[in-house]
């Protein structure tokens, strides 16, 4: 817990960012700065405006050194829940998120924001690492789904859920509020946007029988703005089709599909110098671009992403703002060295507002 001189230094800091960049007078700003030194003194913390909380989460987004998607920073839609205090109606704004953000295929950017966080028996926690999320079953004949959710999956079952055991079942939401025992809920099936891997050349392709869903619903971080740290605050953009084509369906601790399409392709493994993991992951690449492209769903590859990067970059450099990037995770798992990021040193130093990875542990 930070001490109430902690909690205004980072408050003031905010504040003082937040006033310039809406272009508020500085008399606002020493009156807004003077409310929340009262309150902080009287009750130990602060409420944010709905004006701060959007701005707040937008510049969080704007200061995500691992993502090459921020120069939409701006047009993030920001849902205000913080008045929920029960998980029935935080499912309910949950379904609501993705209706919304998901949009018959036309990505709209968007986080939904709940109380801010006090102890743990004051807070609202979704324990999902994503809202839509695939299971993973560890059987006697092997790993079924997605073996990066297999404690989860567990977790659910604990709960009562029973999945199908197929290598693509939805999971479902895993809330609770104040302290209580935690809920499961599952998600309606309309709500669940899933696209069928196919491929414009291998007509064997939509034989894998290989799905992912439309979107990447992230919500096991926290969003912290101004020293206030909101425990649940579920958010998303659109993918880069690298994440599903070079990780998700290829990385070997996942689903492992690189040796399954080179076998169909009739490529010599028996070697890596046939780079047959190479023509492999291409192909599922333009796959996976071809079939959201064919669905209707918002999707970026990882040349014009990194092209938009650049755009990002120039836009900060013109707004007078040092452009922070972790390296590692903003060159793309494919082809890095086709792009300018490849090139380019960026300062790994975290700002604030920011999301971070949640440090309670759930289960």
């Amino acid at each position: 817990m930070l001490s109430n001189n902690e909690l205004f230094a980072k408050a003031e800091a905010f504040i003082m960012i937040y006033f310039d960049e809406m272009q508020k007078s500085y008399a606002e700003m020493k009156e807004r700065l003077k409310q929340i030194d009262i309150e902080i003194s009287e009750t130990g913390t602060y409420v944010h405006t709905f004006e701060e909380l959007e701005h707040g989460a937008r510049m969080a987004w704007r200061n995500s050194n691992r993502c090459i998607g921020r120069l939409f920073w701006n047009s993030l839609t920001v849902f205000d829940k913080r008045n929920i205090d029960n998980e029935d109606d935080a499912f309910l704004a949950i379904c609501e998120h993705i209706d919304f953000a998901t949009n018959e295929g036309k990505i709209r950017p968007t986080i939904t924001i709940f109380r801010q966080q006090g102890t743990q028996e004051e807070s609202t926690y979704i324990w999902n690492h994503q809202l839509i999320r695939y299971a993973g079953y560890d059987t006697e004949f092997g790993i079924v789904g997605d073996p990066s959710s297999i404690a989860f999956t567990k977790k659910c079952e604990e709960l009562g859920w029973m999945g199908k055991r197929t290598n693509f079942d939805i999971l479902p939401i895993i809330l609770n509020v104040n302290g209580r025992a935690p809920r499961l809920f599952e998600l309606p099936e309309h709500l669940v946007s899933e696209v069928l891997i196919t491929h414009p050349e291998y007509d064997w392709f939509k034989d894998l029988g290989v799905s992912w869903y439309a979107v990447p619903f992230i919500s096991d971080m926290e969003l912290e703005i101004g020293g206030i740290r909101y425990s649940a605050a579920p958010f998303n953009g659109w993918y880069m089709g690298t994440e599903i084509g070079s990780r998700n369906l290829a990385d070997s601790s996942r689903y492992n599909l690189l040796p399954t399409i080179a076998e169909h392709m009739g490529i010599d493994m028996k070697t890596n110098a046939s780079l047959w993991k190479d023509k492999a992951l291409l192909e599922l690449n333009v796959a996976v671009l071809h079939s959201y492209k064919q669905a209707g769903i918002s999707i970026v590859d990882h040349h014009t992403a990194a092209q938009q990067f650049s755009h990002f970059e120039q836009k900060e450099k013109e707004a007078e703002r040092k452009l922070t990037g972790d390296w590692a995770w903003l060159i793309p798992p494919m082809s890095p060295a086709a792009t300018h990021i490849f090139h380019t040193k960026y300062a790994n130093k975290i700002n604030v507002p920011n999301y971070f990875y949640r440090t309670v542990h759930l289960y």
